[in-house]
């Protein structure tokens, strides 16, 4: 055996417990890495350009952006479906770049993949369209047996092994997909928009499923999306990718609980609540009457990992403090949101009230004033 694949056939996976204090360790021990990586078609489009990353092993990591980003053609070089112009790919230290073909079999049977629309053949039942890849790599019938029989308990299909693929829904055809993916015991798996087709909560049990084969067989996961909720659900890290390069990159809750790239801020749009549109009409820019509400704008960026204080902050703000709109949730145990207040009745000026409130969120803004 060469020494490329004993290393590719020779991964370990480090105890469970141990999977946080190895998520960011030096980049010489990423699970996969890219260097200087670049891409290009046709001589003139550049698909992507100068990507330095390391993903680190047992993490789930994002990758998101506009179409025509480069998201695909980036997580396809890590089974050099793509062929980089520049740079190189390493997968455990070794650079794949230059594999032959026994070379890139093994390494892609190392590498599990999921598509958005499920690849399946429509003439073979679950258990052919899982069976299938350990037939063609020569596997015995009873170890292909035991196999298929482990996999669809894994995800939950073990009742529709005879069924075809036009009697599934969506959602079941993904987990046959991830069954599919899973014959060869990968160590990493590769999803692509493997949730765009499904519905919300179709998704939200396929991203289950993917955190319990994730925590259950420690493979690093790695995903591209345009999902920025499958993101929040589901990553320990993301990078931002436009027009080939990358713009922002971190773990999710930094990302999402200050961004500062403004696509990253485009993409988490939709997640996140605007002035009410009646609010804004309202608003003005000074005190129309001794009676008007300062409208404050709180921001919760994750910095803490302690939910604000309401009773400390109201009672700091004095005067009668109304919560408009916003709420608070916990993305890997810090706290990120978003409120507006409206305060009446208190004897401290806006820059006053912004300064207090500073104490509890990252960042306070005043908006104006409401009657």
């Amino acid at each position: 055996m060469s020494a490329a694949n004993a290393q590719l056939r020779d991964l370990g996976t480090p105890p469970r417990d141990a999977r946080q204090t190895e998520l960011h360790p030096d980049l010489n021990h990423a699970h996969v890495r890219f260097i200087n990586l670049g891409k290009t078609y046709d001589d003139t489009v550049h698909a992507l350009q100068g990507i330095d990353l390391a993903i680190q092993r047992g993490e789930v990591f994002g990758i998101i952006g506009r179409s025509g980003a480069g998201k695909s053609s980036l997580i396809r070089t890590i089974n050099r479906l793509e062929q980089p112009s520049s740079g190189r790919v390493l997968i455990d230290q070794v650079d794949i770049g230059d594999f032959d073909e026994d070379h890139l079999v093994a390494l892609r049977r190392r590498i599990g993949m999921i598509f958005q629309h499920f690849n399946l053949m429509s003439a073979k039942t679950v258990w052919q369209n899982v069976e299938l890849p350990l037939k063609v790599a020569g596997v015995p019938k009873p170890q292909r047996e035991q196999k298929v029989r482990e996999l669809l308990e894994l995800v939950g299909l073990q009742d529709k092994h005879k069924a075809y693929p036009a009697q599934l829904s969506g959602g079941q055809k993904q987990r046959v997909g991830i069954a599919r993916s899973l014959v060869h015991d990968p160590q990493i798996l590769l999803c692509d928009e493997a949730t765009s087709a499904l519905d919300p909560e179709t998704t939200q049990s396929i991203l289950g499923l993917l955190r319990e084969i994730n925590q259950r067989l420690g493979l690093t996961i790695v995903l591209i999306t345009h999902e920025m909720a499958v993101i929040r659900e589901i990553c320990d890290r993301v990078v931002v990718l436009e027009h080939g390069r990358i713009v922002e990159q971190g773990p999710v809750w930094e990302v999402f609980g200050n961004p500062r790239h403004d696509v990253s801020k485009t993409l988490l749009a939709p997640l996140q609540h605007g002035l009410p549109e009646e609010l804004q009409k309202r608003l003005q820019a000074t005190p129309q009457s001794a009676d008007a509400a300062v409208v404050l704008r709180l921001q919760f960026t994750g910095a803490s990992a302690d939910e604000p204080d309401l009773a400390a902050l109201f009672s700091a703000l004095g005067g009668r403090v109304r919560l408009l709109q916003g709420g608070v949730e916990r993305i890997q145990g810090h706290a990120l949101g978003q409120w507006l207040l409206a305060v009446t009745g208190s004897t401290l000026d806006a820059d006053t009230l912004r300064t207090r409130a500073t104490r509890w969120a990252q960042q306070v803004e005043v908006l104006g004033y409401v009657v």
